[in-house]
């Protein structure tokens, strides 16, 4: 039986009329994510169109889920909050803070011994609050998510970049920060502009070597890194219905790397297959009821051009294998011969060094059975894996049922190493190199979903590709990055030239899934007794303190940093090592900004301090700054704050007094992020006033107080030789938002209306 099912049901027992409505108001066919949206209105049933890409709207979301690192940062919120439970069903998932290592017992092991307070704390917090807890070795949050709590037509949040996972179940399941997890969970509404929509219609079938992860892959390529932004991809058509469910997951979970606000498809029979093979036949009873408002209306798909702000056409039957990277996840390459010549044009090592396989985006029962029958023909054709070989299952759930069927098995005779089921190497929690920054040039691929430089592995010079789980395992076969498994050979221990197969597997376990312990402590039903203690000498955990507002005269604002080129929330606060600390507000702003590029000196963590004149590294730079009382301003390219939703990227330069981000253009959730803390986030009205800004410049922020929606603010930007450029900066803050940076945080202002 499924968890919330009465939420659920309650629901679907209001879909038919708002949807309704809403189809009536707009006078038009309504698109699947249209009927989610005006189905979860704050204000419940719909009265009026809403402009996509322009009107900001209030959301009723019907749960949230939070991985560990992040939900430490938004629990330590949500303690101010004064409330007593929180308001919708929310979940915490410990998988970010075990490091892979040596294998999964030992790994648990010592991820337990070393993050105790940590887990203890979240478990504490959640036990209090009404939170559902998944321990230490549950699983990954967004696996976990799609096998337990999501279902289609509904709304959710979570605090990662990844909950997007959840539209493969037909969910409309959005990252967020924490700031905007604790609106919900104190019971307010959730604002969002209301996305524009990009239909992509898949055409044909899957075959052969080719992967739902190809897909994704394809429109990676065919959007960028940002062509997602602000929108919905809808995916539809024959191709679709044919996937699987986890593939459909595999897809839209990679919607991140485009800056998709989230991605989804229609309710079909692989979503009640899958519904009904986790135990949620109620689920999928209560869906079927209503499936006619669970999928876009007929002639939205008959006629995409008209409903759409933009179509994709892709035939699935055309698609071969790819392989994305490095250093970004939308340089899409073709097996075989395009990869050997950009490889050998680019000088990417040819050697792999390393095959990953897990992650949240392809850890689940399919993708271990199709990578799993690649590595059972190595050991039926006399093969050793020429690369080194990791995996990570997605859930105690899959990893009970796979070891159960002999698939990990299979993995083990081939030496590779199987790791706890967390998130390991894909979010940098990998202990590969004891020292990292000087580690040598490599490849290695993954069925991960970020490949940005250091992320892996600390390391960077690691060209990290991302690929499908079946080709993943194909390399780390031939240990070559322009190996072709369709039409090349490889040489067995006997000196025979033999060629892999194509791929096989199931959808879902033939003998139905199975588990012992999944690792879920359910809260008690009055938490109001649970004490929730942080030590005053921790150096992982740390109350926070209310951000004072920023005013509404800032001047004399020096720059802190000017970044150059891609500035992801990995360059503004990384993870890896640095994860320990995400509950610790001052100390990770010690790795504020040290990723990022100065366009001065085109180095990372080094800084002019114009206080002294000298040279040190951001936070130690920022420090200074703050104990002199002086504010300071960060300048930015195109796309900043791609990446993850953490929300430390915000906090931490708010906290060491940072007030204003002046750039190309934002990721969404970064922007919405820097609000939230009570910050400026600006763009430049005229993008090549990026190049007036220097190194010794200094801030003046002549109509401030005049902060107003749709208003353009004016800059003083004072040069070190006395002269002066005027300076027009964009904004897209609302008067709610505006409120934020007036009271210093959206936090700030929950505390005083529940006063």
């Amino acid at each position: 039986m499924a968890f919330d099912i009465d939420m659920i049901k309650n629901v679907y027992a209001n879909m038919a009329d708002r949807v309704d409505a809403a189809r009536e108001i707009t006078g038009k066919p309504l698109t699947l994510a249209e009927k989610i949206l005006y189905s979860h209105l704050w204000d419940g049933k719909p009265n009026k169109a809403f402009t996509r890409g322009k009107d900001y709207v209030d959301f009723a979301p019907d749960r949230i889920a939070c991985q560990d690192a992040t939900a430490q940062m938004a629990l330590l919120q949500f303690m101010q909050a004064g409330k007593a439970k929180v308001a919708v069903p929310t979940t915490v998932h410990c998988d970010h803070l075990i490091q892979a290592k040596e294998g999964a017992a030992k790994d648990l092991k010592h991820a337990n011994n070393t993050s105790s307070e940590v887990f203890n704390f979240l478990e504490s917090v959640s036990n209090k609050y009404g939170i559902g807890f998944w321990k230490p070795g549950a699983g990954i949050i967004h696996q976990v998510v799609l096998e337990n709590y999501a279902f289609p037509g509904g709304m959710m949040i979570g605090t990662d970049s990844h909950t997007v996972n959840a539209g493969g179940l037909g969910m409309v399941a959005i990252g967020v920060g924490g700031a905007d997890a604790v609106d919900v969970m104190a019971g307010m509404a959730w604002e969002l502009k209301f996305p524009k929509l990009i239909g992509v219609k898949l055409t044909g079938k899957l075959s052969g070597w080719t992967a739902p992860k190809d897909v994704i892959l394809k429109v990676a390529e065919i959007l960028t890194v940002k062509g997602g932004t602000g929108a919905i991809v809808e995916y539809f058509g024959p191709g679709a219905t044919s996937m699987s469910c986890t593939g459909k997951g595999t897809i839209c979970n990679m919607g991140a790397e485009i800056g998709a606000t989230t991605s989804t498809f229609g309710y079909d029979e692989s979503m009640e297959r899958y519904l009904r093979a986790t135990d949620r036949s109620d689920v999928a009873d209560a869906a079927n009821e209503v499936k006619e408002y669970l999928t876009a209306d007929a002639e939205v798909y008959a006629n995409p051009e008209q409903y759409f702000d933009q179509v994709i056409e892709i035939n699935l039957s055309e698609l071969g294998p790819l392989l994305n990277g490095p250093f970004t996840p939308d340089l899409s390459t073709a097996v075989g011969k395009e990869m050997t010549e950009k490889a050998k044009a680019n000088d990417w090592p040819m050697q792999v060094e390393w095959g990953l396989i897990g992650s949240c985006t392809n850890s689940s029962y399919e993708d271990l059975s199709r990578a799993s029958s690649i590595a059972q023909q190595a050991l039926d054709k006399g093969l050793k894996t020429k690369a080194e070989f990791g995996i990570n299952p997605g859930s105690e759930q899959v990893r009970y049922t796979a070891d159960r069927d002999g698939i990990l098995g299979i993995f083990e005779k081939l030496d590779a190493k199987i790791f706890t089921n967390a998130c390991g190497p894909c979010i940098g929690q990998w202990a590969r190199y004891s020292d990292p920054k000087n580690a040598p040039k490599n490849s290695i691929v993954h069925s991960f979903n970020r490949n940005f430089a250091k992320r892996a592995d600390g390391n960077p010079n690691t060209h990290a590709f991302v690929a499908s789980p079946e080709l993943t395992a194909a390399i780390a076969i031939a240990g070559r990055l322009d190996f072709n498994p369709m039409t090349d050979k490889l040489i067995n221990e006997n000196g025979e030239e033999v060629m892999l197969d194509e791929p096989t597997g199931w959808e879902l376990p033939p003998k139905g899934f199975e588990v012992k312990e999944n690792g879920y402590l359910a809260p008690k039903e009055d938490g109001s007794d649970v004490v929730v203690t942080v030590n005053d000498d921790s150096e992982r955990l740390q109350l926070l303190t209310p951000f004072e507002p920023l005013g509404d005269s800032i001047t004399g604002a020096k720059l802190l940093i000017k970044a150059f080129g891609k500035c992801t929330t990995d360059h503004i606060s990384m993870a890896g090592p640095w994860l320990r600390y995400r509950g610790h507000l001052d100390n990770i702003a010690n790795n504020t900004l040290i990723g990022a590029v100065n366009a001065f000196n085109k180095k990372t963590n080094f800084v002019k301090n114009q206080l002294t004149g000298e040279y040190d590294a951001v936070p130690a730079t920022q420090r200074a700054y703050k104990k002199a009382g002086i504010k300071t301003v960060v300048i930015g390219d195109h796309n900043y704050g791609e990446g993850s939703s953490r929300e430390h990227a915000a906090m931490q330069p708010r906290h060491l007094g940072v007030a204003a981000v002046i750039v190309k253009s934002f990721a969404r959730i970064h922007e919405t992020n820097l609000k939230k803390q009570g910050m400026l986030g600006l763009t430049f009205a005229n993008e090549a006033d990026y190049d007036l800004i220097q190194e010794d410049d200094t801030f003046n922020f002549v109509d401030l107080n005049e902060f107003a929606p749709e208003k353009p603010l004016t800059i003083e930007v004072v040069h070190a030789d006395g002269s002066k450029d005027m300076i027009k900066v964009n904004h897209t803050y609302n008067e709610a938002q505006i409120a934020w940076y007036k009271e210093g945080s959206a936090l700030n202002l929950i505390k005083k209306q529940n006063a």
